[in-house]
């Protein structure tokens, strides 16, 4: 697998990489908490790249660093030779008017119908005439399949439904980089294997680079081409399906069987028992004092 940095020509410009985002040395904590240690992973151009881990791993976090909304303690995120540490305002709201986004529960405007969702970012970020933007709006709700339900809300919308419309807004500005956390979270078997068939039809349709953040293997190995499992703060695995499914290291064992015991233990980290509920009357006695 090719997770190369970028090659380096005259004058320091970035040459172009097969991969199309380059996380290298990434180093981030919350208060004492380290959620990432020298993180290294690389996105390849038009590949559908998924990140797993345990909960608490840092999955979600990972996608706010790479849209700079949070910056990270250490090390380098790259994306199509920009380095997000390096671009102003402007420049990182630019780039990311190149990444479509398809959250968790939808977010849809529930005020608004779902023509008008999906019409919702080319009003903001475009000033294409209404004629147009019907165009646009129709063609990938068609793509999705709901163009019928073009008049319908949020709340008349199943689950499934509701997955695809959002899928539509996340493609309507035509993305280089269709990034998707927890996809297939609450979906029946049907509009599940509708979502697995889209992702994989609009990464190869539309030429884009697919980055799937979720915990669910055995969905994940029918569409990726590359995946990274992530513990500890790193990378513990990565490859096609298939490599993490050969791997015979222990972490990577218990996630991809589902095993509820390894490495990843069943208990958070904690004070001696005893200790804490010591503790705990100490505390109690205290504020009582002080009342």
């Amino acid at each position: 697998m090719n997770t190369a940095a970028p090659s380096v020509a005259a004058g320091g410009a970035q040459q172009p990489s097969d991969n199309l985002v380059e996380i290298r040395g990434l180093h981030y904590a919350v208060g004492r908490r380290p959620v990432f240690s020298g993180l290294d992973i690389g996105m390849r151009r038009g590949r559908i790249t998924a990140i797993m881990g345990p909960s608490g791993t840092g999955k979600t976090t990972l996608l706010r660093l790479m849209t700079g909304q949070i910056r990270p303690d250490e090390g380098s995120i790259v994306v199509d030779g920009l380095d997000l540490s390096t671009l102003s305002r402007a420049g990182l709201y630019g780039l990311r008017r190149r990444m479509g986004m398809l959250f968790q529960n939808g977010a849809l405007l529930t005020d608004l119908d779902v023509f008008e969702n999906v019409a919702f970012p080319l009003r903001e970020h475009t000033d294409l005439p209404e004629r147009l933007i019907r165009h646009i709006v129709l063609t990938k709700l068609h793509a999705v399949g709901l163009r019928g339900a073009a008049e319908m809300f949020a709340s008349e919308l199943s689950g499934g439904m509701a997955r695809r419309v959002a899928l539509a807004r996340a493609i309507v500005m035509d993305p280089d980089i269709l990034i998707y956390d927890e996809p297939f979270a609450g979906l029946d078997p049907i509009s599940l294997g509708v979502i697995l068939r889209l992702i994989r039809q609009m990464n190869d349709a539309l030429g884009i680079t697919s980055i799937v953040v979720s915990h669910d293997v055995q969905e994940l190995s029918t569409i990726a081409d590359e995946s990274y499992l992530l513990a500890e703060g790193r990378v513990v695995a990565s490859g096609s399906p298939a490599d993490l499914h050969a791997n015979t290291s222990d972490i990577v064992r218990q996630f991809m069987n589902g095993m509820a015991d390894g490495p990843v233990p069943f208990h958070f980290p904690a004070p001696d028992y005893s200790v804490q509920l010591l503790a705990r009357g100490d505390r109690r006695r205290r504020t009582r004092d002080s009342q």
